[in-house]
């Protein structure tokens, strides 16, 4: 209906336009993409029992972002290794066990040192590392060359990555750079394969737990999931949507998918209007405060079947000296704080910190019809790397 018929029927034409304004704020930050299944999702069932909170912190850890000299990596690296050792080893969930942070280290930016010395942390039992990559216009033949180097190296150097005992393969977790998983930008570009969920899954790619991406445009339809997606190798953004993973189900498709709270914030409203997208980044612009953590909780991200376990994927940019202070410091203390006093009562909720392989192996778990504490399947499926192995701490 054209806006001169609406107005000749009485609809005022303020409304008409604050309704268009609305529209466009709306797609300004892609809302339109999954703003509708946002809002559709149901409500996590309530339990009787303790909710188990599987925190996951996951961080797109990139040592030369900005295009740093090797002095400024090096700094970034050696703040990391020493003030998380320190923040991190105030704090304890549940199970004794030190918060774990999720090194997804770039391949384009390798560097033997920094990788050394991030294993030695991970040994100390602080996180373990994964794999991170940004490319642009590349083929699955260099993406798999790439991608089979990064991950022999990452093992035999560093002593990273699991090995599956069914396969006897490498096995890996990865995160795309720029959120670009299987060409989903709009214009094509920092991908250019569509059958990349294919390749992951040939390389040893357990899941991928690149989203939440708003307000790229890169984010799914599919939002505060874990869902098997299908690859379709002649389209893009074949994980769009997908298969929820539930108890007594099984594999399908081709990639486990892990997504990260995403919601509304109604508290912060742009132009008095539009509530802000809360999409679990943590930096200096969006500190994690107790309000953020309820939000986190409250979207009760979970296996069909197992709503009494809860899995709360946060992500970071970690190397950004604008977003350390945050990251490293009062802040960040004060969240683990927080998470350790209102979610972990042994009553109500049950913390635990968890890796992004333990996810993986817990959600298994859980399809595989698992009940009780979590916790005890951390190794379900896959042990834990070499660089964890010979760890002492709990």
């Amino acid at each position: 209906m054209s806006l001169i018929v609406l107005v000749a029927l009485g609809l005022p034409a303020l409304l008409i336009l604050a309704a268009a304004g609305f529209w466009l704020l709306l797609r300004s930050r892609n809302m339109q993409i999954w703003l509708r299944s946002y809002l559709a999702r149901p409500a996590r069932p309530q339990v009787p029992g303790p909710v188990h909170i599987l925190f996951c912190f996951v961080d797109h850890f990139e040592p030369m972002w900005g295009r740093a000299d090797l002095e400024t990596q090096r700094r970034r690296v050696d703040r990391w290794c020493q003030d998380y050792r320190a923040l991190a080893g105030r704090h304890r969930d549940a199970d004794g066990r030190h918060p774990q942070h999720g090194f997804f280290y770039p391949e384009e930016e390798y560097v033997a040192e920094h990788l050394d010395k991030i294993a030695s942390l991970c040994a100390d039992g602080f996180g373990e590392i994964e794999i991170h990559l940004h490319h642009d216009n590349d083929n699955a033949e260099n993406f798999c060359a790439t991608m089979r180097r990064f991950c022999n190296t990452l093992h035999e150097r560093h002593g990273a990555l699991a090995r599956d005992p069914r396969t006897g393969e490498l096995a890996f977790a990865f995160i795309h750079g720029n959120w670009s998983l299987d060409n989903s930008r709009a214009d094509g570009r920092w991908c250019g394969i569509n059958n990349e969920l294919i390749l992951l899954r040939e390389l040893g790619c357990y899941a991928d737990f690149t989203l939440p991406s708003a307000p790229s445009d890169t984010q799914t339809r599919t939002v505060n999931a874990i869902y098997y997606a299908t690859d379709d190798p002649c389209k893009p953004k074949s994980h769009d949507r997908g298969e929820p993973v539930r108890v007594g189900g099984r594999a399908v498709g081709d990639l486990m998918i892990v997504q990260g709270p995403l919601a509304l914030n109604w508290r912060q409203r742009r132009f008095g209007l539009v509530p802000r997208i809360e999409n679990a980044d943590i930096r200096r612009s969006c500190p994690p405060t107790p309000e953020r953590v309820d939000a986190w909780v409250q979207t009760g991200i979970h296996v069909e079947g197992r709503p009494e376990w809860v899995f709360v994927k946060i992500h970071t940019h970690g190397t950004q000296e604008g977003d350390m202070d945050t990251l490293l410091g009062p802040q960040m203390d004060a969240m683990h704080d927080y998470l350790e006093k209102a979610y972990n009562d042994g009553e109500r909720y049950v913390l635990h910190y968890v890796t992004a392989r333990e996810v993986y192996n817990i959600v298994k778990a859980a399809e595989a019809g698992k009940q009780g504490d979590p916790a005890q399947w951390r190794d379900f499926i896959l042990p834990p790397p070499g660089h964890r192995r010979g760890s002492t701490s709990t």
